[in-house]
């Protein structure tokens, strides 16, 4: 296949992120490479979405500090960035309710800015449109180039935190090229860029446990927008979507990445740093990354706490 016919993906993992661990940023290494071999999707760009602080789960810390957090894990990263918006709700938001947020920010905008929690006075705030500046897709100083998707993608690579641009899959979406001439007859490329939930296996599992996820939710997550799944060692996916009629109706929209290699980032937990560190430790260097480490130390975060 070639670079335009690719779906263009961008993964999305909603969580309590309490503390963000070196597992979560390897979940989403493991899904990009996967996603890749595949040789039908090219992953650009990868979205850590922090849940609200009315979740209610025990020892949850402030979104604040989970937010600054997160944003310390992925600072190194050139594709994975952080956005605040379920944070900044006035109350819990649904998984379907952030996929479709995105999904609807794809719609509105084209241009906009993932806010940047280290500095909100300068980055505007994510689904604000940039009405004072030309969308990134469009300059009409170069007509001499021939449009293409490899350009587009470029630009998208190079910072992640000028895009959030989402759709389900049965739909198409165009941009307009960075080089397109807009004075008399525009030139399109089209795209196809579907936003994934990317998660483990205990969140595919809990769909299986009667009453904990509203249905049509379910059909929107699984049915419209699609999953990818980094299991645990030894976790039968197989028999877990068997388990639940949504789960294998959706079958074909559900990605599980496959790996013959055992890996120890797939058993570091949020549970097990919190124990390393109330217990002091010395492991949780290996669970979470120094910047992380020393934020929760700096803001003496789980040490006195219990769970």
């Amino acid at each position: 296949m070639t670079e335009t016919t690719k779906t263009h993906v961008i993964l999305l993992s909603c969580g309590s992120f309490n503390p963000i661990t070196k597992g979560h940023i390897h979940m989403f290494e493991k899904a990009r490479d996967y996603l890749h071999k595949t040789g039908r999707f090219i992953v650009i760009g990868g979205i850590i979405s922090p849940v609200h602080d009315s979740y209610g789960k025990p020892g949850l810390v402030s979104s604040r500090h989970r937010l600054t957090m997160c944003q310390l894990a992925v600072q190194s990263s050139d594709w994975i960035r952080v956005d605040p918006w379920e944070c900044y709700q006035d109350t819990w938001q649904t998984t379907c309710s952030v996929l479709e947020h995105h999904r609807d920010l794809m719609k509105r905008v084209t241009g906009c800015i993932l806010s940047n929690v280290n500095s909100p006075s300068t980055t505007p705030v994510i689904g604000q449109p940039q009405n004072e500046t030309r969308p990134i897709y469009q300059n009409s100083n170069n007509t001499s180039n021939k449009p293409t998707a490899i350009k587009l993608l470029g630009k998208v690579s190079e910072s992640l935190g000028k895009i959030c641009c989402v759709r389900p899959h049965i739909e198409r979406f165009t941009f307009v090229d960075e080089n397109a001439n807009l004075g008399t007859a525009m030139r399109y490329e089209e795209i196809e860029l579907r936003i994934l939930l990317l998660c483990g296996s205990d969140l595919l599992e809990s769909f299986c446990i009667p009453g904990l996820w509203n249905e049509s939710d379910m059909e929107v997550i699984v049915g419209d927008f699609g999953i990818v799944v980094v299991p645990r060692d030894g976790t039968d996916t197989e028999r877990i979507m068997n388990h639940s009629s949504i789960l294998r109706k959706y079958k074909d929209n559900i990605i599980v990445v496959k790996d013959d290699m055992n890996h120890p980032m797939s058993v570091v937990s949020s549970t097990k740093s919190r124990l390393a560190l109330q217990h002091g430790d010395g492991h949780v260097v290996d669970y979470l990354s120094q910047p992380v480490i020393d934020y929760i130390l700096q803001s003496q975060l789980y040490i006195n706490t219990s769970g």
